[in-house]
């Protein structure tokens, strides 16, 4: 038999449980809404990819003019004027490999898929060429008859003629997408000093002199770090050119503008472009091969240990293994873009740690 408070107590037990059933009801509905927020956030990125990097890659070029305004401003030169005056060289330089590099190193990738079988069958006919599959008892010449019937293909000649309507779609895009970065990075350019005051207006007083220390060290290594590995692969795109003229491998223009843009990722560019320069130029003669990774080899030497240091004093120094895992990264992600921009962020990851991380860690 019941006690005489029983039936008291039966409601009060009810209210706890019923709280309890409401507090998590409100835990799944706030989770519920926080995924489907994140979802779509995570969606609206997705589709703003293509903007977002173009933003990224301007912020990123007008980091690297960053240092030839200040270089300008030294020499008495106004910031006003110098803006305008890199804005306008950088405007012009764009404007000319636009309309007249970019179509040229066109028609130059489709004279050189045209005369690739005549080439193929000429190794073929090269002393060097016979007694290499000799050694190897024929398997030289099968791998050769495999891509000469690979050209020969139907199918594959529809892929390439596919990929070529895919180039060409892809560098209309390009050119509108760069006449877009052009524009932007002149306007970063010009504006970076109100962009980072009003970026040093959003941190609480108290950390805004370090904040403002920190930005500004990262955007300098960082700009001196782009500007150091333009001027890098500018180096290695007139050896490229001089190189492969003087050994009379033809589409020299052509390889030299790809080792433009692939020697921007250090350490793994230069090691591509000898790869890729190696090859092409035993098409021509197995001593021009010779020469051509000679000449590549010197040159990765002098790069490592005269021009790298010296271009990139004042930068931040990143680490061989870092350099291979960031890139590889960043190629990962988002492609040759991500790969190029993957070292300078790695760069502002290490000027963070050792200006923040580091000391915090002494202090303890």
């Amino acid at each position: 038999m019941a006690g005489p408070g029983s039936s008291e107590q039966a409601p009060g037990r009810t209210v706890p449980a019923r709280r309890a059933i409401d507090q998590a009801f409100r835990w799944g509905l706030t989770a519920t809404l926080g995924a489907l927020t994140g979802l779509a956030i995570g969606y609206i990125l997705l589709g703003l990819k293509g903007i977002m990097l173009s933003v990224l890659a301007s912020l990123f070029l007008a980091l690297a003019l960053e240092p030839l305004i200040v270089w300008l401003g030294r020499h008495h030169m106004p910031r006003g004027r110098a803006i305008a005056v890199v804005g306008g060289a950088f405007g012009l330089a764009t404007a000319a490999l636009l309309w007249l590099v970019v179509p040229f190193a066109v028609r130059q990738f489709t004279n050189l898929v045209a005369v690739l079988p005549q080439a193929l069958d000429q190794v073929e006919r090269q002393k060097w060429f016979t007694r290499v599959d000799e050694l190897t008892n024929g398997r030289l010449d099968s791998i050769l008859e495999w891509v000469q019937g690979l050209i020969g293909n139907a199918d594959f000649l529809r892929q390439v003629g596919g990929g070529l309507l895919h180039l060409g779609v892809g560098v209309a895009s390009a050119v509108s997408s760069g006449i877009f970065i052009v524009i932007l990075t002149i306007y970063f350019v010009a504006s970076m000093r109100p962009m980072k005051r009003g970026v040093y207006s959003l941190v609480p007083a108290s950390h805004r002199l370090a904040f403002m220390r920190l930005t500004e060290r990262i955007a300098d290594s960082v700009g001196k770090y782009l500007s150091g590995m333009v001027v890098l692969s500018t180096c290695n795109a007139l050896l490229t050119f001089l190189l492969l003229t003087i050994v009379g491998v033809p589409f020299a223009w052509l390889f030299a503008l790809l080792a433009l843009f692939i020697t921007l990722i250090p350490l793994i560019g230069t090691i591509v472009t000898t790869a890729m320069m190696t090859v092409v130029a035993l098409f021509t003669s197995p001593m021009a091969a010779i020469i051509v990774l000679v000449v590549m080899l010197v040159y990765m030497q002098v790069e490592a240990y005269y021009l790298t240091p010296k271009v990139m004093s004042r930068a931040v120094q990143v680490p061989g293994a870092v350099v291979l895992i960031s890139a590889a990264a960043g190629a990962a992600l988002l492609g040759l873009f991500g790969a190029l921009i993957a070292v300078p962020v790695a760069a502002a990851i290490m000027t963070i740690v050792r200006a923040v991380v580091v000391p915090a860690q002494a202090r303890r």
